[in-house]
């Protein structure tokens, strides 16, 4: 039995009814800081002069600070050593000063770069660790469970469009300023109000040597690598969002509020992890993943048919596509967590997570680049690939029925 199975047997008794969604409350108001420079890039463009491919660099320099910041974290043992608590609230302190710090620095996009890097780097100690605190208190049905954690995510990184959206006529620097605030609120939460739980799952030390012995196994293989083809697809089309929105609206002459479609196209994502997750329960991760990722996947090949429907058409699509774009992800997690080496699972996932979110820089910096060259009602084809190798790689879990997710 895998140290994941075993948390499986909480009984749900012994958890006290506010808890989950404490650190649900949590782990979205710190998640806010994440996007929020994509959400007033525009302004920066405009009023900084900023360089035409910015939103690549700009959203490439968060996950590359989450990667290190990743590695370092799972390296030292950091959520090991401390109480994952008292991390999680010092990372969102850091990470609401650095995403702060955007509103205060001169205009320099060597600043900006640096400040979002950093965001990215305390980012590792919010979003992992946030999930290892709720291993500690919940987690029967661990697919159902991490469909909520990761619907925070979603809905933390589409707030600051919402803000962008709502404050229209207020300097961008509002945005950066309230979801810095949310980051504090949310980690203060956490260390007042969400005791340890009883069963935090004892990590191993991090073992570079794991990449060898975890890839080795037939089942983690499948999932990983189904994971990387979904990575390749989701930070790109949620950074580029607002982009092929604000194309669409000019081709179509629908008069769109780009930041509020586009916080709706990102934040409906959340009903993708919550239903995956019950569904999951019935039928098991590995379909439930693959049915998602084939859809999303169908969706990138018919974006530029989308782009060409009427706004009413247009916009069903794209809800489509945000919910099902993110809705795989929990259960992927959740197929990594089962399906690695007993003995290396802190490393295996630690290494999954860091291939797989560079991934996403490489897939950002190819859109960025394809921006200059191609139409933008054909950008989003590039993604095609992810979601296509992603459910070849999933074949053999999903020729498992015994499989336990």
């Amino acid at each position: 039995m895998s140290q994941f199975q075993t948390i499986l047997m909480i009984e749900p008794a012994a958890r006290p009814a506010h808890i989950l969604p404490l650190i649900i409350l949590s782990q979205f108001a710190c998640t806010t800081i994440w996007f929020a420079g994509n959400a007033v890039m525009a302004d920066l463009q405009q009023d900084w002069r900023l360089p035409e491919g910015s939103l690549g660099y700009v959203t490439s320099a968060v996950q590359i600070g989450f990667i290190i910041g990743t590695l370092i974290f799972a390296i030292l043992a950091i959520a090991d050593r401390f109480s994952p608590r008292k991390v999680f609230f010092a990372c969102a302190l850091a990470g609401g000063g650095a995403s702060l710090g955007v509103a205060l620095i001169p205009e320099s996009f060597e600043g900006l770069l640096l400040l979002r890097f950093l965001t990215g780097f305390f980012l590792a100690g919010i979003y992992p660790v946030g999930m290892k605190i709720a291993t500690g208190w919940f987690a029967e049905g661990l697919g159902r469970a991490l469909g909520y954690l990761v619907g925070a995510l979603v809905l933390g990184t589409a707030l600051p469009h919402l803000l962008r959206a709502l404050g229209a006529d207020l300097p961008w620097e509002y945005v950066i300023v309230s979801v810095s605030g949310l980051a504090i609120a949310g980690g203060t939460i956490m260390v007042f109000f969400v005791p340890d739980g009883p069963h935090l799952p004892a990590a191993s030390p991090f073992n570079p040597g794991a990449l060898r012995a975890a890839f080795q196994v037939p089942g983690f293989r499948a999932s990983a690598f189904g994971y990387f083809g979904h990575m390749w697809e989701l930070y790109a089309f949620w950074a580029f969002l607002p982009v092929w929105l604000a194309a669409y609206a000019i081709h179509t002459g629908a008069a769109l509020n780009i930041p509020l479609w586009s916080f709706i196209i990102i934040a409906i994502g959340f009903f993708g992890c919550a239903i995956g997750g019950y569904f999951s329960t019935r039928f098991g991760s590995a379909k439930v993943a693959s049915v998602q990722l084939a859809v999303s996947g169908l969706c990138c090949l018919a974006s530029p048919i989308a782009f060409t429907l009427n706004p009413m058409l247009g916009l069903m699509f794209m809800l489509l596509w945000g919910i099902t774009v993110i809705g795989d992800s929990p259960q992927f997690s959740a197929l990594n967590a089962v399906t690695a080496p007993k003995a290396y699972v802190g490393s295996a996932l630690t290494i999954a997570n860091c291939i797989g979110f560079s991934i996403t820089v490489v897939s950002i910096q190819l859109l960025s680049t394809l921006a200059e060259v191609v139409g933008p009602q054909y950008l989003f084809l590039a993604l095609a690939p992810g979601p296509v190798f992603g459910l070849l790689a999933l074949r053999p879990l999903l020729r498992n029925s015994r499989h336990p997710l």
